[in-house]
């Protein structure tokens, strides 16, 4: 019987798990327009940096409150 429930919460926690790893958003500016955006994965490339330092927001309103703090964000 205990083998059923770890088997059980095995499968649980690799679909919740995904989940919430998906729950982050970072404020990032491309680095030619200067547009600043939201997106839920940090940048892998040099075409866009992130601006809110390490600051890893949970939902996207959180993150669009953040966007508005960000000096560089608020000037264009």
């Amino acid at each position: 019987m205990n083998v059923k429930a770890f088997v059980a919460a095995s499968v649980i926690a690799a679909f919740v798990t995904p989940a919430i790893a998906a729950d982050s958003y970072y404020v990032v500016q491309d680095v030619k327009t200067k547009k600043c955006t939201i997106t839920e994965s940090k940048p892998t490339t040099s075409e866009t940096t992130v601006v809110s330092g390490d600051t890893v927001y949970k939902t996207r309103s959180e993150a669009e409150t953040g966007m508005k703090s960000v000096k560089v964000c608020t000037s264009n």
